[in-house]
């Protein structure tokens, strides 16, 4: 019969079993309810986690030994065996001779002839883990021994199960909330966004269009390159509509107004106390994406230590929260955007060559406004209509010399700048028409000189050329020791994106 004292230590671990935010408490109890019946100088409790046993918590004068010790299931097919019976076992000297050896060969000292049992760790779905026994002293452990650790590792199952259901609920919980924060895509936005692109008349536009489509229905990397306030946002939202991933979730994150020390808690998340301020767990925006589209905006002023980071989840597909050792698996599409020149970047050193590489699958350019000028006045208008309907104000029209303005203007903010230039002059006005003295565009035009222009495009002009001749040299192979790639000294990755961006077919 067992001791009082045990008695006590099992009714206390039975009451810590129903209670999943104390599992670490109840292999603490375990341990020490075994201890009171059972002679050890060392107890070890193992959680399966993969096809590895990785230790969680040790007790007796060997446990200091032992800690971050791991048992691949693959060098030890007795322990395996024993985890697929789901009843204690005994080990004898002879079961620790051969190639398998002892499990704690190389670690501790242990004589010949010792004490060792097997207790395994199960639900009705499979096995969970095991508790290891040894003892210095030569023998073997009785039934009644083995039988009372069986009952033992029955209520630490239980309470393996229930902390094992709390966590996912936490998890879900978690998500919900980091959607609830992080969402970009609201009532009707991806709808909106591929309504506001269809509208475009102009034919670069329409061209754009064509190649969202066709990479949407790809799970393939989107760069989009474009100037501050062009709509890559936008763009982003309408590969998110046409993809078969428009139920899931669109989240945003934009590199370049988090701080630094934070973007990676953002991307990935964090555990509890991983820092001074994580006072909870937060799974991060790869997470909240899960099943969706993540947009990364500004992805050029990301860190090198978080593009680190970054690559690794793109490669693992499995996120890593700071301040944990676990990954967790995701599916996201991920599509990023910069209004700087990520090639550039590169050659500066600021941005990593293999993310670059790893993102650059399929770039889209997005014209600026000044090259789309039949597409100001739509904009304009539309946008005089939401906000004669958020507002509740207006109606308003654009008179001719206001029309000739916004047409003339270079917008060097792009659609973003006509927007704001529109609601201001809505402000002005109360309703009726708008002239070109309220839009104030007057002295606004700050664009680069025209012969910077006229340079940048000589030095355009040269590079397509060296292009269109290694090409011609290679026979119009663009891979291959012999093709124009290796001609250049480039991936042929980065070749077939200066023929896009040069329009070279």
């Amino acid at each position: 019969m067992a001791p009082e004292g045990a008695l006590h230590d099992l009714r206390d671990l039975a009451r810590f079993a129903t209670s999943p935010d104390a599992l670490q408490r109840t292999y603490r109890h375990a341990l020490a309810a075994i201890h009171k019946v059972v002679p050890y100088d060392l107890a070890a409790l193992y959680e399966l986690s993969g096809d590895t046993l990785k230790l969680r918590a040790a007790d007796g004068k060997l446990a200091a030994k032992v800690w971050g010790h791991t048992l691949p299931l693959a060098r030890f097919p007795s322990i395996q065996r024993a985890l697929t019976v789901r009843e204690p076992v005994i080990f004898e000297e002879h079961d620790h001779q051969g190639d398998e050896g002892d499990p704690y060969d190389g670690v501790l000292d242990l004589p010949p002839g010792h004490s060792c049992m097997v207790v395994p760790l199960y639900s009705a779905d499979g096995p969970l883990g095991l508790i290891t026994l040894d003892a210095l002293a030569c023998g073997h452990y009785d039934e009644d021994t083995t039988a009372l650790c069986h009952v033992v590792a029955q209520l630490v199952s239980m309470a393996m199960m229930f902390a094992k259901s709390t966590q996912e609920l936490e998890v879900a919980r978690s998500r919900l909330e980091e959607q609830n924060r992080a969402l970009v895509d609201d009532a009707g936005g991806a709808d909106l966004a591929c309504r506001r692109l269809e509208a475009s008349e102009s034919p670069t536009m329409k061209a754009v269009v064509r190649l969202a489509k066709q990479v949407a229905v790809t799970d393939s990397f989107v760069v989009i390159h474009g100037e501050t306030g062009t709509g890559k946002e936008v763009l982003a939202q309408a590969i998110h509509a046409y993809s078969h991933r428009a139920k899931g979730p669109m989240v945003k994150l934009n590199c370049g107004a988090i701080p630094e020390n934070l973007v990676e808690s953002e991307l990935f998340g964090h555990v509890k106390g991983a820092f001074t301020g994580a006072v909870k767990a937060r799974p991060g925006r790869f997470v909240a994406a899960n099943g969706g589209t993540l947009f990364l905006d500004e992805i050029g002023d990301m860190s090198l230590s978080a593009q680190t980071k970054l690559l690794r989840t793109l490669q693992e597909k499995c996120v890593e929260p700071v301040g944990s050792d676990e990954s967790v698996p995701v599916d996201v599409r991920v599509i990023v955007a910069s209004h700087v020149d990520l090639e550039e970047a590169v050659a500066a050193g600021k941005f990593r060559e293999d993310l670059y590489y790893r993102l650059a699958v399929f770039p889209i350019e997005i014209p600026a406004l000044r090259d789309r000028a039949e597409d100001i006045l739509p904009i304009a208008y539309d946008h005089l209509r939401e906000l004669a309907a958020r507002t509740r104000r207006g109606p308003w029209t654009f008179t001719d010399d206001a029309k000739d303005a916004l047409v003339k203007a270079s917008w060097p903010g792009n659609v973003r700048q006509l927007v704001n230039a529109v609601e201001r002059a809505t402000i002005v006005r109360e309703k009726g028409p708008i002239d070109a003295l309220d839009l104030a565009l007057r002295g606004r035009d700050k664009r680069t000189p025209k012969v910077v222009e006229g340079a940048l495009e000589d030095v355009k002009l040269t590079e397509r050329r060296i292009v269109e001749r290694a090409l011609t040299e290679a026979r119009g192979k663009i891979y291959g020791p012999e093709g124009a790639a290796a001609k250049l000294g480039i991936p042929p990755s980065t070749l077939q994106s200066k023929m896009k961006r040069l329009g070279i077919r």
